[in-house]
């Protein structure tokens, strides 16, 4: 061994022995200590740094386990191979250097007005603590082994009771499958749709269940809205087998797609055998102006519409629980098909949903949230008043964000720029587009969301965003 100067400290809270191995572990990855290199005796080390032999067998032990060193019998202890150790330090050197290179792409913000977020500041804790511990409590064994692959037939109940009273859904709990997010229940149904699909999707969209599709190898059509949603011509037009829609509150536009366009897209889905429209509705339960948009499905009489739904908005994004209504051919197809997979969501998870739907906190849950968001949309609104010559606002009166689209020409990029350089964070429009931006909203369209700001955040914001955009010159006379 070159080196034996190792810099023992007994007030550094790591034991000698630590140190030891840790000194010679980096001198083996740096290449300091060459592989089939004779390390000194256990001995001989200790008498060195004057530590008892313990010590050092301990650290020789730990290097010899991890097989940074060998022992060879009467012979002592020798370096491993050396190359590989060289190539595990660059890969943790890379690493590191991704770690870094992540950490300098993260910004800052004072105030960020994510459209993906939600206000978990009155969850019910002590209920679902209570319902929880009552659960547990009260289980029986089977509690404990596995279930339906669809999910609890009970849940599975309380949903469609659920979705028929708020959504006007249709279906027998034997048509609901419960899954661990929507993201499960996606790659579920890619087995049940097949591998040889042609998707059309809204444009802008909901990039996640886009790349979801992409990874399916699906062929995707990127279909430009107008004014009332996904175009009747422009899905003729894509050849598409499915279309991937949100009729009552489209992300990210907020356009909730009227009685007509809807007929429309029901009567493509029917003229021929294997079409579908996928309806995502996320974030139906907030509408703060008139009544419900009943969903899609609801006017459904040839079984062609999957509906598909989820509590991450509604509850919380921890839970991770989503459910998807599937038509009766297709669930014909999964049963025969798709039925030995096995449920991804946790039973007693599923007991606890069941009692907190069941049981009516899940109503008074929503309705004080609507009370929360509906405060916080309002003061946003009347915030943005005052930036009303400059910007055309939309998707207001139902979910968790709207839009502001610029009228005096100035570019998503300018503004998301000069909004960071305040310390504030929105989102482009162009960020949910596939291929072109969409060309109803152009290059100008910024995205606020608000549900986990605070009212004085908000106002703060809204504050700064009207300083930074004030001082912006106008492109469009």
């Amino acid at each position: 061994m070159n080196d034996l100067t190792i810099a023992l400290r007994r007030d550094t809270g790591k034991h000698l022995y630590e140190q030891i191995y840790l000194h010679m572990k980096q001198e083996i990855r740096e290449g300091k200590l060459l592989q089939g290199e004779r390390l000194p005796s256990v001995r001989f080390l200790a008498e060195f740094l004057q530590v008892s032999r313990s010590t050092v067998e301990l650290a020789y032990g730990q290097l010899v386990s991890e097989g940074y060193i060998e022992a060879r019998p009467y012979r002592g202890h020798f370096v491993c191979q050396a190359e590989e150790l060289f190539d595990l330090g660059k890969e943790e050197n890379i690493q590191e250097a991704w770690r870094g290179k992540e950490a300098q792409g993260k910004r800052e913000f004072a105030y960020d007005f994510s459209p993906n977020t939600i206000d978990m500041s009155a969850f019910p804790y002590a209920t679902w603590k209570k319902i929880t511990k009552n659960i547990l409590v009260d289980a029986n064994s089977d509690i404990f082994i596995p279930g339906s692959p669809k999910g609890d037939y009970s849940l599975r109940e309380t949903i469609a009771h659920y979705l028929h009273n708020s959504r006007g859904v249709n279906c027998l709990p034997e048509q609901i499958i419960i899954g661990a997010g929507n993201d499960y229940l996606l790659m579920l149904l890619e087995k049940i749709l097949g591998r040889h699909v042609k998707i059309a999707m809204e444009n802008p969209t909901y990039r996640r269940a886009y790349r979801i599709f992409d990874s399916f190898a699906y062929r995707i059509s990127p279909i430009a809205m107008d004014g009332s949603g996904m175009s009747a011509e422009g899905l003729y037009e894509s050849g598409a087998d499915v279309a991937y829609v949100m009729p009552s509150h489209q992300y990210p536009t907020g356009i909730v797609m009227p009685i007509g366009r809807r007929l429309e897209l029901l009567k493509w889905a029917g003229e021929k055998q294997g079409r579908y429209l996928i309806e995502d509705d996320y974030d139906s339960e907030f509408r703060f102006k008139g009544k419900p948009v009943p969903s899609l499905q609801s006017s459904d009489r040839a079984g062609k519409v999957i509906y598909m739904g989820t509590f991450s908005k509604s509850i919380a994004p921890a839970i991770r629980m989503g459910y998807m209504v599937l038509p009766l051919p297709l669930l014909q197809v999964y049963e025969e098909n798709c039925s030995f997979y096995s449920n991804t969501v946790s039973r007693i998870d599923q007991r606890i949903l069941n009692e907190f739907i069941g049981k009516g906190h899940f109503e008074r849950h929503l309705n004080r949230m609507r009370k929360i968001y509906r405060e916080k949309h309002d003061l946003l609104l009347n915030g943005l008043k005052g930036m009303e010559k400059r910007f055309m606002i939309s998707g207001e009166n139902a979910g968790l964000h709207i839009l502001l689209q610029d009228k005096t020409g100035t570019e998503e990029r300018e503004l998301t720029k000069a909004a960071a350089d305040a310390g504030v964070r929105v989102y482009g429009l162009s960020e949910f587009c596939v291929g072109e931006i969409a060309p109803l909203w152009k290059a100008d369209t910024v995205i606020l969301g608000y549900a986990s700001l605070g009212k004085e955040q908000i106002a703060e914001g809204l504050r700064r965003l009207w300083d930074a955009w004030g001082s912006l010159p106008h492109r469009r006379q």
